[in-house]
């Protein structure tokens, strides 16, 4: 069975995981340059180094569609480059996974798939998508949703060790980023982790970069440039988180429920 995912971020990345683990083959398609923050753990980052490996699985960059068919008979994640979907009608996948995270819906059809699920604010199931899960992080995270949306979006980050939008680190200005620290440092308050054409941009509170930004990129002021753990467990930068885990867990439900229904009917 085909899955093609919209995004390759930490979270794309965790409900890749799963579906691998579980024999399912897979394409995510990403920007021409990803801005995913927690790179260690993302498989956005082939498109920087034409291959990502995310706990002992390696994701490849495909650039021609034979390319992308030699990656799934060998059963290796694809990542191609393609921010609106249009490889969506070109490789007619099974399942359809929007896990770019916008809040809002980019062009994602319920249409598009035998079967569509969406992560997160933003979808109506039944209307753009067969499937919502939800990601806010509490007690409904990694829900199936058959009926309705996801939690509004709050803007404010979820609470990791007692912090929320403290931990998380925004570009001070538009141009061309630099950090200073990588991935799995230890900061401290005040630290500057980075800059934006020498703009410094500072940690507010102690702990391990978790992530940061590639060097080099162009980034709009606000951007989310990084983020703190101030829980400074620093292989927690190297694994897959337990959000991603357990949206990717929803994702897997969503397609298992779907497939035993379609079984059940013949």
């Amino acid at each position: 069975m085909l899955v093609l995912i919209r995004g390759a971020g930490d979270l794309a990345t965790g409900v890749a995981m799963r579906l691998h683990r579980c024999g399912f083959s897979l394409i995510l398609t990403e920007l021409a340059a990803p801005t995913a923050v927690r790179r260690t753990v993302a498989f956005s980052d082939a498109v920087y180094r034409g291959s990502a490996t995310v706990e002992g699985v390696t994701s490849r960059l495909c650039q021609t569609e034979a390319e992308v068919r030699a990656a799934l008979h060998a059963h290796v994640p694809a990542v191609i480059v393609d921010p609106t979907g249009t490889s969506i009608a070109r490789y007619h996948p099974d399942v359809l996974v929007d896990a770019m995270l916008a809040k809002r819906n980019l062009g994602t059809r319920i249409s598009d798939a035998p079967l569509v699920v969406a992560l997160g604010p933003g979808f109506t199931a039944g209307v753009d998508c067969h499937c919502v899960i939800e990601t806010m992080r509490g007690h409904t995270l990694g829900r199936c949703i058959y009926e309705g949306s996801a939690l509004p979006n709050t803007g404010i980050p979820g609470n990791v060790g007692g912090y929320t939008r403290e931990r998380v680190l925004y570009a001070p200005a538009a141009g061309i980023f630099h950090g200073h620290f990588p991935i799995g440092a230890m900061v401290t308050a005040g630290s500057i982790v980075a800059d934006v054409d020498g703009v410094p941009l500072r940690a507010e509170i102690a702990g391990c970069l978790r992530g940061i930004l590639p060097d080099g990129i162009s980034i709009s002021a606000g951007t989310k440039a990084g983020d703190i753990d101030p829980r400074c467990a620093r292989e927690h930068c190297f694994t897959v988180s337990d959000k991603a885990l357990a949206i990717g867990g929803g994702v897997l439900e969503a397609i298992l429920h779907w497939r035993a229904e379609m079984e059940h009917k013949l």
